[in-house]
């Protein structure tokens, strides 16, 4: 029997490869990680593994699709699921972005620790809003939602094999290949030719809903390793010739901690398709949709630190429009420099991000008690914190990666009122909740606290240690 982390494992090194036959610049971009990841450790040492072993680094991938129903989500689920993947956090990317991008998404990704740590990959899975109409007007809404009921994405095998695996959490070795071959097969790009009209009335209103429904199936729209130093990276596939977008998106680079998720990429390339006229002919034609991410994973933030995260991304923007001519790098590094603190102690005592805690075996036994507060037991020695690995996304930097690998603004009309999506709604629309991630992280310390208390044989309180 296969168990789910080796189909997930598999699964993603089937996708890679397949992705990598499909967008040669891919395999640069990862082929580059390593080497970046490579360098990075002989530099840092066991400090470059502190947010994740070099083997677990080097294997991660999260990759990225989008669908159009909730029929269709509903079904995306059943694959994860076989996986071991479960939807976490709830994204509107319609309010994070300037340009026009209908969807709202979720993340699909293993949430118990042992289970990421074996494999962590994720996909981020976004679905269009055919109802918002500041996007599509009543009659476009049911030409597209007419067009989206009538394909099949994935087919009645593939889906039946998913289920089995997920409610036995594992497959026998036959069907489990059988299963790892349809799932991919289902995320490739389709040769079927494109109605040329039809994708390039959506396109008008956005890129991503063009991409969405436009066409009669699916695909991966982009593959993203994991490096250790994206401006490394950046620099390096820059001077490859590969031409990378504007920004790293999120956090800056600063002298602390890395918090959170820092992502770039390489610009949506130009990629043969088949496109159909409307006297019924094929002629050959281009669409630029997918291109080539890379991330940076840092600490997982607590929702104090998230709104930090949050309010200094506004006083970014709000210093940049006041000077014009201000570089936004430097701008933000400045203001993480005067409001973020600098140290993992710092930012645990202000309860700012999430730390799981280990009674520290090698600390000498001089018959004294140790304290009862998380902070002191951390401080002197007998605790040792190791920073939480932030496995989720940001709306804002996930908007920004789309829009800039976008070839036009799309249309918007601000005057309508927006329709309401929510976790909520999207747990309904696929019978399965999606779970908040500052709960997993919460949960992740919580446990951790209580395990240490026990092998201190003390309660364990909430509390800073000197400063």
């Amino acid at each position: 029997m296969i168990s789910q982390w080796r189909l997930r494992a598999a699964f993603a090194a089937r996708l890679s490869e397949m992705y990598g036959r499909e967008v040669p610049a891919y395999t640069t971009l990862v082929d580059v990680s390593r080497e970046v990841n490579e360098e990075t450790l002989r530099a840092r040492g066991a400090d470059a593994e502190r947010l994740g072993s070099i083997g677990r680094v080097t294997a991660e991938r999260h990759g990225a699709i989008r669908v159009g129903t909730p029929a269709e989500l509903r079904d995306v689920a059943r694959i994860f699921g076989a996986l071991g993947m479960r939807p976490v956090g709830f994204y509107d990317l319609r309010e994070a972005a300037a340009s026009a991008v209908p969807v709202v998404s979720t993340a699909f990704r293993p949430v118990d620790a042992d289970e990421l740590a074996r494999n962590p990959f994720r996909v981020f899975t976004s679905l269009l809003t055919p109802a918002d109409p500041r996007f599509f007007d009543a009659d476009l809404r049911s030409r597209l939602e007419t067009f989206l009921a009538g394909r099949e994405l994935f087919p009645p095998e593939l889906l039946t094999l998913a289920d089995r695996a997920e409610a036995e959490r594992a497959l026998p070795e036959a069907d489990a290949g059988r299963f790892l071959h349809l799932a991919v097969r289902a995320f490739e790009l389709s040769a079927e030719p494109i109605d040329r009209s039809w994708y390039e009335e959506l396109e008008r209103v956005s890129a991503v809903a063009a991409d969405i429904g436009g066409v009669r199936s699916t695909h991966i729209n982009h593959l993203t390793p994991r490096v250790l130093d994206i401006d490394e990276l950046y620099r390096r596939m820059t001077d490859r010739g590969i031409e990378m977008i504007d920004t790293i998106q999120g956090p800056p680079a600063w002298k602390g901690p890395d918090l959170l998720l820092r992502q770039t990429s390489f610009r949506a390339l130009a990629e043969p398709r088949a496109l159909r006229l409307a006297d019924g002919s094929v002629t050959r034609g281009a669409l630029r949709v997918r291109f080539g991410e890379v991330e940076a994973r840092g600490i997982a933030l607590t929702p104090a630190g998230r709104a930090l995260y949050d309010r200094l991304l506004t006083l970014v923007d709000e210093e940049c429009a006041r000077r014009p001519a201000a570089d936004r790098a430097e701008t933000a590094r400045a203001l993480w420099t005067a409001h973020v603190p600098a140290t993992e102690r710092e930012l645990a005592a202000q309860e700012l991000a999430y730390f799981t805690y280990r009674a520290e075996p090698d600390r000498p036994r001089d018959g004294t008690q140790p304290p009862t507060t998380l902070g002191e037991l951390e401080s002197r020695g007998w605790l040792r914190a190791e920073p939480i690995v932030y496995e989720d996304f940001l709306p804002r930097s996930a908007a920004g990666i789309f829009q800039s690998n976008l070839s036009g603004e799309g249309s918007r009309h601000t005057g309508q009122e927006g329709a309401a999506y929510d976790d909520a709604w999207l747990s309904g629309a696929m019978d399965r909740e999606v779970i908040d991630p500052f709960a997993l992280y919460a949960d992740q310390q919580r446990l951790s606290i209580a395990r240490a208390g026990r092998e201190l044989g003390i309660d364990v309180q909430a509390g800073p240690g000197p400063r």
